[in-house]
């Protein structure tokens, strides 16, 4: 067992005792609502865009840079992220969580009232700035309120709402577009996000900080030159760029000196934007590495999947959305259950194992799917895969949680949220090359004289365009688009299998907070009161230390430096 200095995190369990913790009480619930309207915002908007961009376009112009309506969008979430996160740490999770939506509202605004494609871009920046925000102050502000133990319930509905984004973001979009217009798309999320605004700044009570810090503006720079070099380089490479350019090498330089140099300024600085003493963590370690495989894995089935769909099955465009729906509510379905699961009995380590398991049998059975593979079958794979994401989304923020101290809550929060998203990124542009590769090289390969016609263009066409070419060629693309999706599944099975042997290597420490309940626990017992006593507003000192099986406010002695009680559950204070 590691000794905990002050600059040490480890993941040794804390010292036995009775500290069990009751279900939050109503207040709290009142805040959770608001903190999954608020992840619903995030998780949402980016679906919705999607089935109004070919509208905006023919309003807008600027058909060359559509992809930068995404991209945008994106980069600055993916950038944001760890900054939002250490400012939360730094000067109180509230205000900067409220700072965040009021940024996200006024990007809405904004690019509703776009007039030019260029200020879309540009107001989608805004957007995803208070994105980055939104998602980090959702899960961080979790680990404030609830304890371990009794996290793994509230995250696993914030997957449920993950997924409920996926599956309504798109028909949602569509209904706008065609009967309020596509400006609605963005104002939708004005109403929804008052809302949460207002039960935010008037329920939430967390303790307010006060530091001298200085913020650590070269990391905090070099951090976001770092990301936004490595986004743009898996978002151009192989498409708006080969890989060999200047620009693509020029990113990946860029990307690799300021990684280097994020490095060294980061084992130096009194509060880094990015604390390396977090990594000595085994188990946050392997989080972080189960949690980019797991963005890898999502972002990139749910890109190709469709698209088979549609191309292969013969799907429209609605309904291949609709089709995602086995792998979509088999993950809500398991992450509610594996957060119950966690809730009940304090066990965690055999969810990363199961889920890894699960993915790569699901990936590899997806890899199986050719020219005459059912809906019904897709389904069920889907399905699989579906649950193996739905124990692992989840679980890896709750573990990653527990293995550092309540003071560096928020960066363990943004940095797992961080490499999930850059995952997801390298996920799409790995599977991508190969996919356009695959398309390609089948097409050139036998789809006779009419092949030019859709090697020389894009290798992704609508129904329309596929249904005007003629049999030979049609059936070739479709056996083309087929077998890239066979290795885009099977290369994201063996990067899951990568997942799955990690997870062997998760200690199974027990959760802060954990441990049956005492006589002292419940809605009316001493932790009951501190529950509480977080949203509604009682006065307590903020890190004295919980109550003890005594009911006195003894701190635990665990050693860690950070003033962590023997349940690793500091007691809140009223702002």
């Amino acid at each position: 067992m590691v000794q905990a200095t002050p600059d040490t995190v480890h993941d040794a369990p804390p010292p036995a005792g009775p500290p069990a913790t009751a279900p939050p009480g109503r207040s709290v619930r009142v805040v959770l609502l608001a903190l999954m309207i608020a992840m619903l915002l995030a998780m949402l908007d980016n679906m919705i865009i999607g089935t109004a961009m070919p509208t905006i376009v023919g309003e807008l112009g600027g058909l060359e840079h559509l992809s930068w309506v995404v991209t945008a969008y994106t980069l600055t979430t993916a950038a944001s992220t760890p900054v939002w996160g250490k400012l939360g740490d730094l000067y109180g999770r509230k205000g900067i969580f409220i700072t965040s939506i009021v940024v996200f509202l006024l990007g809405s605004a904004l690019s509703g009232m776009a007039q030019t494609m260029g200020q879309l871009i540009g107001f989608r920046g805004v957007q995803g700035l208070g994105a980055g925000g939104l998602m980090v102050g959702v899960m961080a502000i979790i680990g404030d309120l609830v304890p371990p133990r009794e996290r793994g319930r509230y995250q696993g509905m914030m997957a449920g709402v993950m997924a409920l984004a996926m599956i309504g973001g798109p028909l949602v979009g569509g209904t706008l577009t065609d009967t309020l217009g596509w400006r609605w798309s963005f104002y939708i999320n004005l109403p929804l996000g008052a809302v949460a605004l207002v039960m935010v700044s008037t329920v939430l009570h967390l303790p307010k900080k006060r530091t001298k810090a200085r913020i650590d503006y070269a990391g905090a720079a070099l951090l976001t030159v770092a990301i936004t070099s490595m986004v743009l380089l898996t978002t151009w490479g192989g498409i708006e760029y080969a890989w060999d350019s200047g620009v693509i090498l020029g990113l990946a330089g860029t990307a690799a000196v300021t990684t280097v140099a994020l490095l060294v300024v980061e084992s130096r600085v009194a509060e880094p934007v990015l604390p390396l003493g977090i990594f000595r963590s085994r188990n946050f370690s392997l989080m972080t590495l189960i949690g980019f495989l797991t963005g890898f894995v999502m972002f990139g089935s749910m890109t190709f999947l469709p698209l088979y769909q549609q191309t292969v099955q013969g799907a429209s465009a609605t309904n291949s959305g609709l089709l995602l729906l086995p792998l979509l509510l088999a993950m809500m379905a398991v992450s509610l259950i594996a957060g119950r699961v966690t809730t009940s009995s304090g066990k965690y380590k055999i969810f990363p194992i199961l889920g890894g398991g699960l993915m790569v049998a699901g990936l590899f059975l997806l890899s199986t799917m050719d020219t005459g593979t059912s809906r019904f079958v897709s389904g069920c794979y889907m399905a699989v895969l579906g649950a193996g994401l739905g124990f692992l989304m989840q679980i890896t923020m709750l573990v990653a949680q527990n293995s550092v101290e309540m003071k560096d809550m928020g960066v363990a929060s943004s940095t797992t949220t961080l490499f999930r998203t850059v995952g997801g990124s390298f996920g799409v542009a790995i599977m991508g090359a190969l996919f356009t590769h695959r398309v390609r090289d089948g097409m050139a390969g036998g789809a006779g004289p009419g092949a030019p016609a859709v090697t020389e263009g894009a290798v992704q066409l609508d129904a329309a365009s596929l249904a005007k070419l003629p049999d030979v060629v049609r059936e070739a693309y479709q056996s083309a688009v087929a077998d890239g999706t066979h290795i885009v599944f099977l290369v994201a099975a063996f990067a899951a299998v990568a997942g799955f042997l990690a997870a062997w290597f998760v200690e199974e420490v027990p959760l802060r907070g954990a441990g049956p309940a005492g006589p002292g626990a419940g809605p009316g017992g001493p932790e009951g009161a501190r529950a509480e006593e977080t949203a509604g507003g009682t006065e307590a000192h903020a890190g004295a230390g919980a109550v003890d099986g005594t009911g006195s406010g003894r701190g635990s002695g665990r050693g860690s430096g950070g003033g962590v009680p023997a349940s690793g559950f500091p007691a809140a204070k009223s702002v």
